[in-house]
């Protein structure tokens, strides 16, 4: 309310009064200021710059405070010197408040002020250091001219004048106070009430780090404050410590700890002020008052470290800080860049160049032990279903690679042969995230099916010299470039066309692939592999029939050992069948042995058995109840009947997308139905229950007719466990619908 006072213009007896006597207005051209800030909508900005004025002002002794009111009562002139007259109104007007004397003489002057008081510095108060750099001041119009300078002290009357805060101005004599004269002091004051308890523990921290405060950095973490939290435009206490050379602040910060492996968001100061939507002069202030200002505005921090921004510092004691807690000489930026690559010769470059030694030594003890602990296999089995020998070649290879056992003049080759929605793609991700942890990098995939024409192979290496599209080069060429040990996908590559697998015989044999520009790129080290749907259907059948073999084996032996019976699922693909059945296949397709004699593992994709689809059901309908638990704050619960109904919608052809869509249209439908007509109370507990259903837990593969068929239904658990089944109104079949013509 009083910034809203403030903003307005003042009423027509209080301007022709300021007219009259303008020496007793604070700023006439802050009241236009005030106005224009009022009219774009700036409120909030001007209540911080008076709330900066004013925490800069409430920072002195009362008796300071005081003075500065008074002084902004009497105006600029009447702090050291006579009070100016009051000018008349003109000629045949009534005359001003004191008349002047005789001719020379000076005016009439008011009470004489006392001696002036010693002008100490003010610091900031505790807790508060980073207020006159995170609120931007007033800008000169806003500020009555008296607000910064030192002033005597006042005489009685105008203390009294003051104290008493007359609003009209009305007293008489020369302690008379001009009308809302202390009415921005007040609105600084207030402001400075509102927005002190809102400041954030952590902007005090990044400015008490900034400014080597080690006692204000204590007090704060022991409050609470997050010692990793960002300034709102990237960067952390951690990095304007590193960057400001204050190695005890960094000290204190650590052993907070401080993560010292976090990376700036702050890149230049155009990219930030245009992500951010801010003027680049502002983001260029604030970069400068609050973090360095001895930084290339061009240039582009994303992804820095506190130790990186040391090291730009030169300083050494922060970087052997850095390094004893932790930090990583060999993470990099965004450009790519280790500190190493910003040090100066001497004692910094030195101290980095053992430590890169040493920590990656340390790294590697590190990765070997974790492979011991959480072996590959174990890592891919969290995220695939089944699958156990496909998982096992390929993990096997792997480690071949990883320990150094492999061939260095060839990359590894795979070519992974199943049913669509098998597991094939899924493995060939989950392989990349375990070697690369940038994935976006170190995982290429080419959906070979748009590779169907001969002219499309220069989408592949990139185009020859003088043709459409040559500086762009190829979508493979020029990402084997940026990561040359990626993993490369080639999905369905049978459907790709021959002189593409031309192009793979070079690939695949010596690791090395030269692009349209005639440059040969090196790529032993790249894995990749190859998904084809090519002898499906015979892989499934063999698959089928060892189960069906497997089975009756075992009925044989249940009475004697149970333990048969859960092995019967297990089953491996023998290698006659191989050789027989699914070789003369790949040949009759791919037409070149030379092609299927570079790959070294051929991994077999099986159909899923019932346990496994007892696993995939399970997995969906936990992924729509974590879904309804976040969106409508629903319970979703089900027992083994259901998942075993939803198992029978399993297709061979297309694997688990044919579990995936079965549930949506057997549950997923319900609920968005019974959601719909608002029969799904907020916070409820439903339950998927199976009617008509003589299923057992162990079912046989004998199954007869039955006389109906088992349907799911939703039920509204009570709080006294008792359920009440959902009266769903079923939509429309289109096939009950007569058209009229």
């Amino acid at each position: 309310m009083l910034t809203s006072l403030a903003l307005r213009p003042p009423p027509q007896g209080l301007a022709r009064l300021l007219r009259a006597r303008p020496w007793l207005s604070p700023s006439r051209a802050a009241y236009g200021a005030a106005a224009a800030a009022a009219a774009e909508g700036t409120r909030p900005r001007l209540l911080q710059a008076l709330a900066a004025r004013g925490r800069r002002d409430l920072a002195r002794p009362p008796a300071q405070r005081l003075q500065w009111r008074v002084t902004a009562c009497r105006g600029p002139e009447g702090a050291a010197g006579p009070r100016p007259p009051a000018a008349g109104p003109g000629p045949g007007g009534s005359p001003g408040a004191s008349a002047p004397g005789p001719a020379g003489a000076p005016a009439a002057q008011g009470p004489a002020p006392g001696p002036a008081p010693l002008q100490l510095p003010r610091p900031p108060p505790a807790g508060l250091a980073n207020t006159s750099r995170s609120v931007p001041g007033p800008p000169p119009n806003l500020v009555p001219p008296s607000l910064g300078e030192p002033t005597p002290r006042p005489g009685d009357a105008e203390q009294r004048c003051c104290i008493a805060g007359d609003p009209g101005g009305h007293q008489s004599g020369a302690g008379s106070c001009p009308p809302a004269a202390g009415l921005p002091a007040l609105i600084a004051a207030l402001a400075y009430c509102y927005l002190r308890d809102r400041l954030s523990k952590e902007d005090a921290l990044l400015e008490a780090a900034r400014i080597n405060n080690v006692l204000e950095v204590n007090r704060l973490v022991q409050e609470g404050a997050d010692v990793n939290a960002r300034h709102r435009l990237g960067w952390t206490a951690l990095m304007v410590a590193a960057i400001s050379r204050n190695s005890s602040v960094v000290k204190a910060l650590l052993a907070a700890n401080a993560d010292p492996n976090l990376g700036d968001d702050f890149s230049s100061v155009y990219e930030i002020a245009k992500e951010k939507g801010l003027h680049s002069l502002e983001v260029l202030v604030t970069r400068e008052d609050d973090f360095s200002n001895r930084l290339n505005i061009r240039a582009n921090f994303k992804g820095c470290t506190a130790l990186h921004y040391a090291v730009l510092a030169d300083d050494y004691l922060t970087v052997k800080l850095l390094l004893d807690a932790g930090a990583s000489p060999l993470q990099k930026n965004e450009m790519g860049h280790t500190p190493l690559d910003y040090a100066r010769e001497g004692e910094v470059m030195n101290l980095l160049r053992a430590s890169e030694a040493k920590f990656q030594e340390e790294q590697r003890r590190r990765e070997i032990e974790e492979r011991r602990r959480f072996p590959l296999e174990q890592r891919l089995k969290e995220h695939i279903i089944g699958q156990e020998s496909a998982i096992a070649t390929v993990g096997a290879a792997i480690r071949r690679k990883e320990n150094g056992w492999y061939d260095e003049e060839h990359p590894l080759v795979f070519l992974f042969l199943g049913s669509s929605g098998i597991g094939k793609t899924e493995l060939a991700k989950q392989t990349a995230k375990y070697i690369h942890k940038d994935v976006k990098k170190g995982f290429i995939r080419l959906d070979m099916s748009e590779f169907q024409e001969r002219h499309e192979v220069a989408k592949f290496i990139g185009s020859p010299p003088g043709y459409v599209g040559h500086e762009e080069g190829g979508q493979l060429t020029k990402k084997l470039r940026q990561c040359p040990n990626a993993v490369v996908l080639f999905d369905e590559v049978d459907k790709a066309h021959p002189d593409v697998l031309t192009i793979m015989l070079q690939l695949f044999d010596e690791g090395r692939l030269t692009d349209g520009k005639g440059k040969t790129i090196d790529c032993k080290d790249a894995i990749f592999i190859m998904t084809s749907n090519v002898a499906s259907e015979e892989i499934a059948q063999h698959a089928l029939q060892l189960r069906q073999e497997a089975m009756e084996m075992s009925k044989k032996r249940i009475v004697e050992n149970l333990e048969d019976v859960q092995m019967a699922d297990k089953i491996t693909i023998s290698k006659q069948f191989k050789e027989k059945v699914i070789r003369p296949i790949l040949k009759a397709h791919f037409r070149r042995d030379e092609f299927l004699g570079r790959i070294n593992e051929i991994v077999y994709f099986l159909p899923f058995c019932h346990s496994e689809l007892i696993q995939l059901v399970n997995k969906e309908l936990s992924f729509w109840a974590r879904k309804a638990k976040a969106r409508h704050n629903i319970t979703l619960l089900w027992d083994r009947e259901v998942m075993d109904v939803l198992a029978d919608g399993y297709n061979l052809h297309y694997g688990a997308r044919s579990i995936k869509h079965e549930v949506e249209r057997r549950v997923v439908n319900q609920l968005a139905a019974a959601y719909e007509q608002d029969l799904l109370p907020h916070g409820c507990t439903l339950r998927i229950t199976v009617e008509d259903s003589d299923k057992q837990l162990l079912k046989s593969t004998e199954s007869t007719e039955k006389s109906k068929v088992p349907t799911l239904r939703l039920e509204i658990v009570e709080k006294d466990s008792k359920s009440r089944k959902l009266e769903i109104q079923a939509p429309l079949n289109p096939e009950n619908i007569t058209y009229f013509l």
